[in-house]
């Protein structure tokens, strides 16, 4: 049979399952990624063939591989080509769901095939194949498993077709021989007994998409049409987001506008994660802090900023109460982790009381609405601080300085535990009180949106430097949380342990 005659919609194939039952012929479903086609795969068919009279290949579609930012290495068309060529396989079709669940019910084989990877069905630590039993059990399907070597497609690609330049792969050769996928599910594992209180200023990121029109006819003015638009729950909401999906507990504390908290603070509420539990205060006469971005609806290409806000901050009594709640939550907890923006939540007086938390991360941000008044020099003492270069170099009036003697610096000023610097596409640096420093390159193979990684980052290596994990990790999956976050369009979602594991499974292994 010609391979183009093999390749079948998902309907055509159902119908071929049911017609070749009809007749008593047994149909064997095999399901994957498949990318890179390699001989554990040749092995894997060649095996179910032997377990019925007709042979199913299904693949799963671009969107729903789940194995990092970076795959697949190959589109759907031509892995689904790849693997109708093989001549045990007698029909293949792109799987258009997330999982092999509902493709299950929809195709009803006879016997559902996995592979080698598994040595039963509970040594699948996603629980994907426990539920897939389940459907097979629900269907009288007979799940088997294959028995062979086990090869990986992802141990491979990293091997011969990485994505990475030279130097992060020989980077990632060092890494691996030194740390395990298994030592880093550990930590990520122990971060879920910690118990953390954030503070700082919530922004509503206001996102308007437009396509342009060109200048206007009587003014030198750039038209545009609204496209839509979004508005994602961002600031020290996203960071909140962030650390409730790697720790048991979050208390979060922030200001929102007195003058429309109606309007807003039910979706501040609904954005939040369930183990979130916010606390507000309130300013007068003042809007909920909002940025709105207007981009180009096509590449997302940011065209203008409007912030709606007022950085006056809360007065002084409601400023005092919001204090008081905001340390005796910290003196209950693992890490106070401020996210500070700058735009009023965390007066000085707030400040001033936070270094004396038992454990204090900050994040200060420079952006428009500071005009660079705003700097980590704010603050007396920390125990971990983050921040992006350029903010590190504000602080220290300084362009040409090295990052390391600049990072060593502020280490000394602060009496930091651990200072990290993002570093955008070169990656991320962690100085240590000991003098360790080291430098992590960065992972992200793919930039949607820069807004919101450096909160990422933050939120993790916030928990790595609380619990004294080496520097190496905590930059590294700074980093790894990072580059998951800057393929996100702003704060769409925020980042999970599961996605953290997937890529990391997929740099090491």
């Amino acid at each position: 049979m010609h391979v183009e005659s093999k390749i079948q919609t998902l309907p055509e194939l159902a119908a071929i399952v049911a017609e070749c039952k009809r007749h008593g012929k047994r149909v064997v479903h095999c399901h994957g990624v498949f990318d890179l086609l390699h001989i554990g795969h040749i092995r894997y068919f060649r095996q179910a063939a032997e377990m019925g009279d007709v042979l199913i290949v299904t693949v799963t579609q671009d969107q729903h591989v789940d194995k990092g930012p970076h795959r697949p290495a190959f589109p759907e068309a031509l892995r689904l080509e790849g693997v109708v060529s093989q001549h045990n396989v007698d029909y293949g079709a792109i799987n258009p769901w997330a999982t092999a669940e509902e493709l299950l019910r929809f195709l009803r084989p006879d016997v559902y095939v996995k592979g080698s990877d598994f040595k039963n069905v509970e040594s699948d630590p996603t629980g994907k194949l426990q539920r897939e039993a389940e459907v097979c059990r629900e269907l009288g399907i007979e799940l088997r498993l294959t028995q062979d070597e086990v090869f990986s497609s992802t141990n491979l690609i990293n091997r011969f077709l990485s994505s990475f330049p030279d130097d992060v792969q020989e980077y990632l050769e060092i890494f691996r021989s030194r740390y395990s996928i298994d030592q880093i599910e550990k930590i990520l594992e122990a971060m879920r007994g910690l118990k953390v209180t954030v503070v700082g200023d919530t922004i509503l990121d206001d996102y308007q998409y437009c396509s342009p029109l060109g200048a206007a006819s009587k003014d030198p003015v750039m038209a545009l049409r609204g496209v839509g638009g979004d508005v994602f729950a961002g600031g020290v909401l996203a960071v909140a987001n962030h650390l409730s999906n790697f720790v048991g507990e979050v208390k979060l504390y922030t200001v929102l506008g007195e003058a429309d908290c109606g309007k807003w603070e039910g979706f501040v509420r609904e954005s939040l994660h369930g183990n979130v539990t916010p606390n507000f205060a309130y300013q007068k006469d003042a809007p909920t802090i909002r940025k709105r971005r207007y981009l180009e609806g096509y590449s997302m290409t940011k065209l203008l900023e409007i912030y709606h806000m007022d950085d006056s901050g809360l007065d002084a009594e409601r400023d005092a109460r919001f204090r008081q709640a905001v340390m005796q939550s910290g003196d209950a907890s693992d890490v106070v982790v401020a996210a500070d923006f700058g735009h009023g939540t965390i007066s000085q007086d707030c400040r001033g009381d936070l270094v004396r938390a038992p454990f204090l991360a900050v994040n200060t941000q420079a952006n428009a609405g500071n005009r660079g008044f705003h700097t980590i020099s704010r603050y007396e003492r920390c125990g971990f601080v983050s921040l992006a270069e350029p903010e590190l170099r504000l602080d220290a009036r300084d362009t040409k300085t090295g990052i390391i003697p600049l990072a060593d610096r502020l280490q000394k000023k602060t009496q930091a535990s651990m200072v990290a610097v993002t570093r955008g596409k070169q990656g991320s640096f962690i100085q240590t009180a000991d003098g360790t420093g080291v430098l992590v390159p960065a992972f992200a193979s793919k930039v949607v949106d820069r807004i919101g990684s450096g909160d990422a980052f933050f939120s993790m290596a916030s928990l790595g430097a609380c619990m004294k994990v080496n520097p190496e990790l905590v930059g590294f999956l700074g980093n790894v949380i990072g580059s998951i976050a800057v393929g996100i369009l702003g704060n769409k979602k925020s980042i999970t342990q599961g996605d953290v594991m997937k890529l990391v499974t997929s740099l090491l292994k």
